[in-house]
């Protein structure tokens, strides 16, 4: 039984919706889960969702001070589904300001982890994470771009899914970088995932990138369900600890039945730049539309000339979205576009095709992240470069569209570690199925579980 039958089936007191709210405040006072939250009947189900996709008259300013006020008229297309199937909308889950970050920090509410306050939530999906990890019933829609949702997850000990490229409706999402992004899930079990992903997936008349990944499926041989690749080059990124807890991860699976084989990628390290090449220039293009006029934080000095107010309107980013609006605006540069960005664009090439050569053939699985989890002052501490060079696991999957999942296989001091699987293109159900079967060998834990009846 999946933690939503579960919920359908208990018999819950007329005050549960009050008092869940209740606790809920309280704990958010503290972690910064949320930036709002809505009543809920108790009778459905609720999901959150993240702070950059629309729900309709509810304010959404994918934590940007920019965006101050906005209430979007329409709900996103992956809201819309939900409600359609009478799950309660929760609230909107805090982020790093437009998804630039790795650990949350880009954010004015600095979201905490669940398992020790001292320690970063991870990001830039922070408050979808800690949302999952504190409430027994409870799922969370997320957005990635390089590993928005499996670095979080990873951090704050939760299931967190990220589909196909165009498996689910973009419609009603603040883009980061239109190529890149991509709606998905955070849970407490791959069974709640795989229940929701059947609603929220498929195609849409918004979204000419959406697709029926049903149709595209390719059927998988046994031999390539059963086959994990460990890429070679990835040891020379991992702290030590993370090294050995992940060796005693491919021992249980090794015992588990799965062939366990070797293989090198040297383009691994070519994936941060590329990543970051397509992905600023992406921004700086999105983030023009905020002028001050039209949405959210509006200026009203029209007296000013046109680069005092548009110095002004724009003043309401933050440091990491100007350092992204710089760099992006400076390799779509006539006079260097095609020294970075077009590089950059046939480099992207390359690593989806040496990845699919692999992924034809069984998964990839890495840890999540190359490190434990860092305490907010010490995150604080690291250089931007520093912190873009943590996103080497989770980029290369994201950069290609390819599906992946972060799952929770240990602790280490009370703090949990992820792991990421990677699959094929539209082999989506693979990773789901993969991590059910690790659910039955291996018991999550969590510090809190509010809503318990």
């Amino acid at each position: 039984m999946n933690s939503i039958e579960e919920f359908y089936s208990l018999d819950k007191k007329p005050d549960y919706a009050e008092a869940f709210l209740e606790d809920l405040s309280e704990l958010n006072s503290r972690l910064n889960a949320f930036l709002n939250i809505s009543k809920i009947s108790g009778q459905n189900y609720p999901f959150s969702v993240k702070d950059n996709i629309c729900v309709k008259n509810v304010e959404t300013t994918a934590s940007s001070k920019i965006l101050r006020a906005y209430l979007p008229p329409f709900n996103a297309t992956v809201v819309e589904r939900m409600l359609s199937k009478n799950f309660d909308f929760l609230g909107k889950t805090n982020m790093d300001e437009f998804g630039f970050g790795t650990f949350g920090l880009n954010s004015d509410r600095v979201p905490r982890n669940p398992f020790n306050e001292d320690y970063v939530a991870g990001g830039s999906s922070s408050g979808a994470a800690i949302a999952t990890a504190v409430l027994k019933y409870h799922i969370a829609i997320a957005e990635s771009t390089g590993g928005s949702i499996s670095a979080p997850s990873a951090f704050c000990g939760v299931v967190g899914f990220t589909p196909t490229y165009g498996a689910v409706s973009r419609h009603g999402l603040i883009d980061y970088a239109n190529s890149l992004d991509k709606i998905g899930l955070m849970s407490r079990s791959a069974k709640d995932i795989r229940h929701v992903f059947d609603i929220i997936k498929g195609p849409d008349n918004y979204d000419s990138t959406c697709i029926d990944i049903g149709k595209r499926k390719i059927p998988e041989s046994e031999t390539q369900k059963n086959t994990i690749f460990l890429i070679n080059q990835i040891n020379g990124f991992l702290d030590e600890d993370v090294k050995s807890h992940f060796s005693g991860l491919v021992s249980k699976l090794e015992n588990m039945g799965f062939a366990i084989k070797t293989i090198d990628f040297s383009l691994l390290d070519k994936a941060i730049p590329t990543y970051y090449i397509i992905s600023m220039a992406e921004a700086s293009t999105n983030l023009a539309r905020y002028t001050g006029f039209k949405y959210g934080s509006k200026n009203n000095e029209f007296s000013h000339d046109y680069n005092s107010f548009f110095t002004e309107s724009r003043s309401n980013f933050g440091t990491e979205a100007k350092r992204r609006i710089i760099l992006g605006t400076f390799v779509r540069g006539a006079s260097v576009k095609s020294r970075y960005y077009g590089k950059a664009l046939k480099v992207r090439g390359l690593l989806i095709s040496k990845m699919k050569e692999i992924l034809k053939q069984g998964f990839i699985l890495s840890p999540t992240m190359p490190i434990l989890t860092p305490k907010i002052e010490d995150a604080n501490s690291l250089t931007p470069m520093q912190n873009y060079g943590l996103d080497i696991l989770t980029i290369p999957p994201n950069l290609s569209g390819f599906p992946h999942v972060s799952f929770p296989y240990d602790y280490d001091k009370g703090l949990p570690m992820g792991a990421q699987l990677i699959s094929d293109h539209f082999n989506d159900y693979s990773l789901l199925d993969f991590v059910e079967n690790w659910e039955n060998a291996f018991e999550y834990k969590f510090k809190y579980n509010l809503g318990s009846v």
